[in-house]
């Protein structure tokens, strides 16, 4: 219509929903990135959802917010606020009783003045006192009889939010209807309680009761979630009082809802839903501070809504073991944190949704962890970042042209030989015969294959090594910032043999105080520990094993350490430690050294530091060994060691 007129702006409640939709790839390559500069694998992926992808809003944003909003609901008011505004009616009665006692000169009038000069100073005393006075004041009956319908009916009402109009003065069959309502409620608690099947009983109370229920639980536990909540509150209202306030709200609350069936079936309601809903913090209080005195029901409106806040804090911490994003009640943060949060939440929830239906993650006891599809990303990543243009230069081929039976085809082919074990060519072979048997004038069916028709297919045959790449472990290696770096040159590595030399053998041997041997996920998940220990012997042992589960291989040992070694095993396989280290760990070390020597494979160090010990281990290790000794830069270790598994693979043999 030509007299509409719009106006358009940034859109600021959540997520923008026009946005595509997230490539979960590259939040892999997020985590990827933390696990390559040296962060811990369980970390990179619990911030991703803690902190929310790139451009995104994660569970600390939540949290935040959710602090944020106790913290004001902690200021809101004084919870006293029912026995002040008590007071303060009960003040205003005797004001006019008084005043209406003054003008009358009967004895009667004289002896009420009398009991109202005698009143106890307690408000709940003071009422229940007057529960039998004969009010010669209208207005004073009036303003006492407030105190207790108001009182009884915030109560009932802040129980049941469709009471608002059911508990106005002192209606007997109103009453009697709550009290139906509530012996019904009880009888449905204690068959779900004994676990009867209540589905017909939940739909027959609706139908009967479901105008005090202006929410609709769909089912009874729908029903029970929101009335212990409910009942919760109540009950933390109490613990967060003084204890003198405590009696003086209880005390009142009795007087309100007087010796009927009302205060008994509510005490019944709440021990159900106590025993029904057992975790909900029932008795815990709260130290509220504010300008106002709330009332009855907002005061419990207050302490309900500081609970469900607690129970969202708890939800998005998720701290305890096997928490998931299943977990955070999505509902209850669009009821506290609006609807953008709910929609974040539900933006991580796909996020983690499609990383493991995608394969990029597996979830474990311990939480996320990287599945080998993304470990392969990860290889993938590190080799690139030590070789950017690795696939141009072709680095690490290292091809022997002569054929071989373990190699790639290159298209061609030669005579057969005896003791040939090369693949044969089969369509240059029937090609040799159907041409020799044309030639010679003879029918070219069926075929007839002569030893001279066979032809064997060329391949490239590289040389095949098993390879031991022994990497530190030690604290130190954490603090002066090399752990990133080392993690970094052992995938790649590993990517490397899997991709470019797949007839190779790589273990990974990590060493601290004892040695180990690492899977990828292993290693990329490894965290830094505080023991101390250097114990390359064992690692060296562990290399060895590798080495002659592969004989027919090259074998090659590759040591990155940044200390010499200050541990060994004793027989009993436990660890001896101490620094400085003895000649007896140096003994035991080079022991292991000479058993690689004599086994052929070739040894060398990466020295990273300039600890003059190590150097002078190193140096001795690598003259005994016929090795070599590196000392790159932190930033190069990468390169070197990839250059250098190259370069050894070719071997001694």
């Amino acid at each position: 219509m030509a007299g509409n007129r719009f106006r358009y702006g940034a859109w600021r409640d959540g997520p923008d929903p026009l946005a595509p939709p997230y490539d979960v790839r590259a939040a892999v390559d997020e985590v990827g990135e933390r696990v390559l500069g040296g962060d811990s694998l369980r970390d990179a992926l619990r911030d991703l959802i803690r902190r929310g992808p790139r451009d995104g809003r994660g569970l600390d944003d939540l949290q935040a917010r959710a602090r944020r909003l106790r913290r004001e609901a902690l200021r809101r008011g004084n919870l006293d606020g029912a026995v002040t505004r008590a007071q303060q009616l009960l003040d205003q009665a005797l004001a006019a009783e008084r005043d209406e006692l003054r003008g009358r000169d009967d004895m009667d009038a004289r002896f009420n003045e009398a009991v109202l000069d005698n009143l106890p100073r307690s408000t709940s005393r003071a009422v229940e006192e007057l529960s039998d006075y004969d009010w010669a004041s209208s207005e004073a009956r009036e303003l006492y009889q407030q105190i207790l319908d108001g009182l009884r009916r915030e109560v009932v009402e802040q129980r049941f939010a469709g009471m608002r109009d059911a508990l106005q003065g002192r209606d007997p069959a109103a009453d009697a209807r709550v009290a139906e309502m509530l012996g019904d409620l009880n009888d449905l608690l204690g068959k779900h309680a004994r676990g009867e099947d209540t589905d017909d009983a939940f739909q027959q109370f609706m139908e009967k009761h479901g105008d005090f229920f202006p929410e609709r639980p769909a089912t009874v536990e729908e029903l029970i979630d929101s009335l212990a909540r409910r009942a919760a509150a109540a009950e933390r209202l109490l613990r967060s009082l003084s204890p003198q306030q405590r009696e003086e709200l209880s005390r009142l609350m009795d007087q309100a809802l007087g010796d009927g069936p009302l205060r008994e079936q509510l005490a019944e309601l709440t021990a159900n839903l106590q025993s029904l809903r057992p975790n909900l913090n029932w008795g815990r209080g709260e130290r509220m501070r504010g300008g106002a005195d709330l009332g009855y029901g907002d005061a419990a409106a207050a302490l309900g809504e500081i609970g469900e806040l607690d129970e969202l804090l708890d939800q998005l911490g998720q701290e305890h073991p096997g928490a998931t994003l299943d977990d955070v009640d999505v509902e209850a943060v669009e009821r506290q944190l609006g609807r953008g949060a709910a929609d974040d939440v539900r933006r991580l929830r796909e996020l983690e949704r499609e990383l493991r239906r995608q394969g990029w993650v597996t979830r474990d006891d311990e939480g996320l962890t990287l599945s080998p599809k993304a470990l392969r990303r990860l290889g993938h990543t590190a080799l690139a970042r030590v070789f950017d243009d690795l696939d141009g230069k072709r680095r690490g081929e290292h091809d022997l042209r002569d054929a071989g039976a373990a190699g790639d085809l290159i298209g061609s082919s030669r005579r057969w030989r005896f003791g040939d074990e090369q693949p044969l060519d089969v369509v240059r072979t029937i090609g040799n015969a159907v041409r020799r048997r044309a030639g010679g004038g003879t029918a070219t069916v069926p075929v007839r294959l002569e030893p001279e028709d066979f032809e064997v297919a060329e391949t490239e045959r590289r040389a095949s090594a098993v390879v031991a790449l022994c990497v530190d472990l030690s604290y130190s290696m954490f603090a002066d910032g090399r752990w990133g770096p080392m993690k970094q040159t052992a995938l790649a590595l590993s990517h490397l043999v899997a991709t470019r030399f797949p007839q190779d053998s790589l273990q990974i041997v990590g060493f601290g105080r004892h040695a180990m041997p690492l899977t990828q996920g292993e290693l990329a998940g490894i965290e830094p520990d505080m023991v101390q220990g250097t114990n390359l012997q064992h690692a060296l042992k562990l290399a060895g094993r590798h080495l002659r589960r592969h004989p027919g291989a090259e074998p090659v040992v590759l040591v990155v350490t940044d200390g010499e070694p200050t541990a060994h095993l004793e027989e009993d396989g436990s660890a001896f430690f101490t620094w400085p280290t003895t000649p007896e760990t140096v003994r035991l070390t080079v022991q292991e050294v000479d058993q690689l020597t004599r086994y052929g494979a070739t040894l060398n160090l990466f020295m990273l530091g300039e600890d003059p010990g190590l150097r002078r281990f190193v140096d001795a290790v690598a003259k005994r060994s016929g090795g070599r000794v590196f000392s790159p830069d932190v930033s190069e270790l990468g390169r070197y060691v990839v250059d250098d598994y190259v370069r050894s693979r070719r071997g001694k043999r």
